[in-house]
């Protein structure tokens, strides 16, 4: 398990995960490597899965790998997408690529999505990477899963289930 650090205005911030799902999913638009910008609005009508990362984390990149594997049968209606925050950078991200394999675009994050995404607090300031959101096609936040809960066995039928079962997130 990592903990991912937050510099704003050159203060540290940890961020945790409590409570996160059931809300609007945050805004955002942010530039890989290339400087290509992902916007969230351009994922509206899908399902977005999110993983919050750490290129030197063990546990990301089994998580990584993971949905890299997942993909096929996910199919279209799922996109997936990768952010990090500072320290990491270009060359890392390039590294985690290269070791990966992944095809997951990696998106590089100040630390304002990150605090958005986690709700953060001076009570709660720190999150583990990998920490995976999944947000509905109507934008909703319906599922998120900490470090122990990618890890867990039955964690590829839950988000199998979740993307392919007709849950939504909208209202009722």
């Amino acid at each position: 398990m990592r903990k991912l650090v937050i510099l704003v205005a050159g203060a540290a911030l940890l961020l945790t995960g409590q409570g996160l799902s059931g809300r609007r999913a945050p805004s955002f638009a942010l530039p890989d490597s290339s400087l290509k910008q992902y916007d969230i609005l351009d994922y509206r009508g899908r399902w977005l899965l999110l993983d919050f990362t750490k290129t030197d984390c063990p546990h990301c990149k089994a998580l990584t790998q993971t949905l890299e594997q997942m993909k096929p049968k996910l199919g279209p209606k799922v996109a997936i997408l990768a952010i990090v925050v500072p320290p990491d950078n270009t060359a890392t991200a390039a590294r985690y690529i290269a070791d990966t394999r992944t095809t997951t675009p990696i998106l590089f994050d100040s630390g304002q999505t990150a605090m958005w995404y986690f709700k953060a607090t001076p009570a709660h300031p720190s999150f583990d990477a990998p920490h995976l959101f999944a947000i509905s096609p109507e934008g909703m936040l319906v599922r998120d899963w900490p470090q122990p809960a990618v890890e867990e066995p039955g964690f590829a039928a839950q988000l199998q289930a979740l993307v392919s079962g007709g849950f939504s997130g909208g209202k009722k």
